[in-house]
This record gives structure tokens, C-alpha cells and sequence, in this order.
């Protein structure tokens, strides 16, 4: 099953000529989910030719207008086809007002359910057959939250040598030991998946964390995951403004990287005083802590890979 992240826009603040605002989709196989929808969003929908009306569900990490001015759009798009499934929408409380004063402002045609609902706790806030995503507590100038989707533990790796020795023949009843059911060995022996099957494997993880203080809490959030896209606003030599704007710098994106042991992690949400080419200074800085960081770019296209 393939997993893989788009990166729609990497700016924060105010849009650039070269930069659109926070936006980041990830689709898994069918599924594709959006984590907040800047200005810009539809653009790089168009130009990296992703298939947007599948979008089945919207993360917002909180309503400021960087990361919500797309969103009207997508909604709006999102009737041009015939679409019956609903359209989830997450995010802190104000969301569901932005959404209904919005379709009633702009008198949007809507013909599909959209469906909104307000975070007021750290939660799962989203689930499928066998992944989760959950949402928490970040720190910003107005309610913000972190999400992390995480699939569940896959089975084992299936020992076919061990099941022929068990005297179980190859064809259907190998199939059924690797979906967990019992079967019976051509001598009337009870075989049971687990004598066959090594053991579980995880599953990958996905990490969102955007417009925030640097908290201690977020390193046990995004542990271990396998994509971590984080905020990096500022050089270090901006401390003190970060803190008062309540963001964080590359620094301390990376040092949260480091601790949560994370396999990748992309910065994003730049001021808008970085020039492309500036971008090395918050690069830079990040290296000097986790030599792995990397910097996200407008369209960047990223592969999630199992690794067993």
C-alpha cells in the first residue's frame, strides 16, 4: 500500500510569488487527506495533476488566515462533480463558523455533505479500516492542534516452509493463516496463524505540526514517525520574536526531530523574510542539530515507505 505526501504550499504569513501558504496532502492508496488548505492550495492541486475531488478529509490546525484561505475553493471545486461522499472537515472551535458563514456569504452551490466537527481535546479525531489519526495540543496565539495519522501493526512475514513442514499444502489454506484464521493440516492437525507467522510489523506514521511554540510534549506525539512535517519559522538569532509570535525556529524543529528519534522530517511554514535561496540559513541551522533535516519545497513530492 502505497503512502506518500504532496506539499501544496510551505509558506507561512503571506503568500509569495514563488510560495504558497501551508498546505500538505497526503494520500494513502484511495485515501487522500488534506492538512490545512492555505492560499494557493488549488494551484499545486492542478499543477502536480492530483486527483482533489477524492479529498476525503480536511485537517485544520487552527484558523488563522494562512492556513484556512483555501479552503472556501476546495469546497466550491469540490461541486463541479458528481460527488456523493461526505467531506470531512476538522479543526479547533471556529472552524465550524468559518465553514457556514462562508458557504453562506459567497452563496456557494454545494451538492455533497459536508461535515464539521470542532476538536476540543486532545482525541482520534479520524479512522479507517486500519489506520487512525489523532489530533493535539499545540501552542499558538489562538487554539492549535498537531495531527498524526498511524497505521495499525501489520501481520508477519508468512513462513511457507514452516507450513509445508506443519503438512499444510500451499493454495487456499496458506491464505487463510495469513488473514488470522485457524486451518487443518492434510494429517487433522489444528493449525493456528501464529505458527506460521513471524512477528507483527508496525505500521508508518505521519506527523503534522504547525504554528507553535516549542513544547516538550510534542517530541512523545511524533516519536517514531516516519514523515514528520514540521514548522521551522525562524533563524535562532530570531528567538525571542518566535517566542513572542509563538513560533518556533529550524533549530528547534530539528531538536524535536532529534528526540522523537523521527526517520524524516521536512520543515515548513517559512517567514515570508526567507528568499528561496535564504531558506539555507534555517537549513543550515537545522543540520547543525539533526543532519537529516531537510527543507520542504512548493510541489515536493515525498515517499512514506514501509520499513520492516
Amino acid at each position: 500500500m502505497n503512502m506518500e505526501a504532496f506539499i501544496l504550499g510551505c509558506g507561512g504569513m503571506m503568500p509569495l510569488p514563488y510560495r504558497h501558504l501551508t498546505s500538505v496532502l497526503l494520500r494513502r492508496d484511495g485515501d487522500l487527506f488534506l492538512f490545512d488548505c492555505g492560499e494557493g492550495t488549488q494551484v499545486s492541486l492542478r499543477r502536480l495533476n492530483l486527483k482533489w475531488k477524492k479529498i476525503s478529509a480536511i485537517f485544520i490546525s487552527h484558523t488563522h488566515a494562512d492556513h484556512v484561505t483555501g479552503l472556501p475553493g476546495i469546497l466550491m471545486l469540490s461541486s463541479q462533480v458528481d460527488r456523493t461522499e461526505p467531506l470531512y472537515i476538522y479543526g479547533p472551535p471556529k472552524i465550524k463558523e468559518y465553514v457556514e458563514t462562508s458557504r453562506k456569504v459567497l452563496d456557494m452551490y454545494i451538492n455533497y455533505p459536508i461535515v464539521v466537527k470542532e476538536i476540543t481535546a486532545p482525541c482520534i479525531v479520524h479512522t479507517g479500516e486500519d489506520y487512525s489519526i489523532r489530533c493535539f495540543p499545540l501552542e499558538h496565539t489562538k487554539t492549535c492542534v498537531g495531527y498524526t495519522l498511524e497505521e495499525n501493526d501489520r501481520p508477519g512475514e508468512f513462513n511457507p516452509q514452516t507450513a509445508r513442514e506443519l503438512n499444510v499444502p500451499c493454495g487456499p489454506l496458506w491464505s487463510k493463516l495469513q488473514h488470522g484464521e485457524e486451518v487443518e493440516a492434510s494429517d487433522g492437525k489444528i493449525i493456528k496463524p501464529e505458527m506460521v507467522m513471524g512477528e507483527k510489523r508496525s505500521g508508518r506514521k505521519f506527523s503534522f505540526v504547525t504554528d507553535t511554540l516549542y513544547k516538550p510534549s510534542i517530541i512523545d506525539e511524533v516519536r517514531n514517525s516516519d514523515l514528520l512535517v514540521c514548522e521551522g519559522m525562524f533563524e535562532q538569532e530570531l528567538l525571542d520574536q518566535a517566542k513572542e509570535k509563538k513560533h518556533m525556529t529550524a533549530m528547534q524543529a530539528a531538536a524535536i526531530a532529534k528526540e522523537a528519534d523521527v526517520k524524516k522530517m521536512c520543515m515548513i511554514h517559512y517567514s515570508p523574510r526567507y528568499t528561496d535561496k535564504e531558506l539555507s540559513i534555517l537549513l543550515e541551522e537545522a543540520k547543525s542539530v539533526w543532519p537529516s533535516a531537510e527543507l520542504s519545497k512548493d510541489r515536493m513530492h515525498i515517499e512514506i515507505p514501509y520499513v520492516d
